[in-house]
């Protein structure tokens, strides 16, 4: 029985409150330049999580972009040069 109250309790712990969401929809709001660049700071809870998705999206592709072309570059490079050891320190 006493694990069972320790199970509930610790989910009320875990609720979060419709204030507290949007509040966390308002910031994350001003965070996406799609929704930040608007006229309007309304937008519903889903169209926000839906341009969240996608901002990550484009985050990962442009992440992965720069990783090939590091890749790329750091392969041109004489691994003793000190184009190399620039690179490799700014990566480290």
């Amino acid at each position: 029985m006493s694990s069972r109250r320790s199970g509930e309790s610790s989910n009320e712990t875990l609720r979060i409150t419709d204030a507290q969401i949007v509040q966390l929809l308002s910031k994350l709001q001003q965070l996406l330049p799609e929704i930040r660049n608007r006229r309007s700071n309304k937008a519903s809870a889903s169209k926000v999580l839906q341009e969240t998705c996608n901002y990550v999206r484009s985050l990962h592709r442009e992440v992965d972009d720069l990783s090939d072309r590091l890749s790329q570059l750091l392969s041109t490079i004489d691994a003793e040069s000190p184009e190399a050891s620039i690179i490799q320190s700014l990566i480290m």
